[in-house]
């Protein structure tokens, strides 16, 4: 682990994804702030609940952004675990790295691509991902859950959350606003996704108005008879 790596002064290059990125990093906090009306704390908090992270677990955030949700990760599992952080754009992992070294937080952050995870099979206990999947073609989407998949260990957790389908009149207001003017999916249609890849255990559910979760599991080892 890299922790506060001070080797990338500048931004790397950005690597080629079929995802959409996001490189206006220094507005970004302020824009989810304002989209949010206010509760990012609120919404992060109810993740990290829902995540259930213990200390000493190695957890890893997939399109972290501006790391805000990766560091308040670390705070969970202590010094005894260990965090990562990856992103496709360069510039947000410039700002998360930024935000670590003010924080004192020993945090990997890295810029990287879903669909090609550069960790070693059975790395993390928990891999999250908040307000990113929206950002995926739908092979990408696949392809990325499979990635994932393959880096939690036996009995490792996913939750996936992101955009669910509006109900209300303020909640559809607040989905075009945040995805650009438009959706083409809930956050529950990556479920049966899951499933297809071996993933155990699948649910899913609200984490705040317009914003929902699904959440499983990779299967436990084997155990010899």
């Amino acid at each position: 682990m890299h922790g506060n790596d001070h080797s990338h002064p500048h931004p790397q290059a950005a690597p080629a994804t079929q995802g959409r990125t996001i490189s206006w990093a220094s507005h970004y906090d302020l824009v989810v702030k304002l989209l949010s009306f206010g509760r990012e704390n609120a919404l992060r908090s109810r993740t990290l609940r829902q995540a259930a992270i213990s200390s000493g677990e190695s957890v890893l955030d997939v399109g972290c952004g501006t790391g805000t949700l990766t560091l308040l990760a670390k705070t969970q599992t202590g010094t005894a675990g260990n965090v990562h952080g990856i992103d496709a754009s360069p510039e947000m992992i410039a700002v998360a790295r930024q935000k670590s070294v003010q924080q004192k937080a020993e945090v990997d952050f890295q810029t990287g691509v879903i669909e090609a995870l550069p960790f070693s099979d059975g790395t993390f206990d928990v891999v999250l991902s908040s307000l990113m999947f929206h950002h995926l073609p739908p092979d990408l989407k696949q392809r990325g859950l499979a990635e994932i998949h393959r880096v939690l260990k036996p009995g490792g957790r996913l939750l996936v959350v992101d955009m669910a389908r509006p109900r209300t009149l303020a909640q559809r207001l607040t989905m075009f606003t945040l995805v650009h003017g438009g959706l083409s999916g809930d956050v529950s249609d990556l479920r049966p996704l899951m499933i297809a890849l071996g993933y155990q255990g699948s649910q899913t559910g609200s984490i705040w108005g317009s914003i929902g979760f699904v959440q499983a599991s990779r299967s436990p080892a084997q155990i010899p008879a």
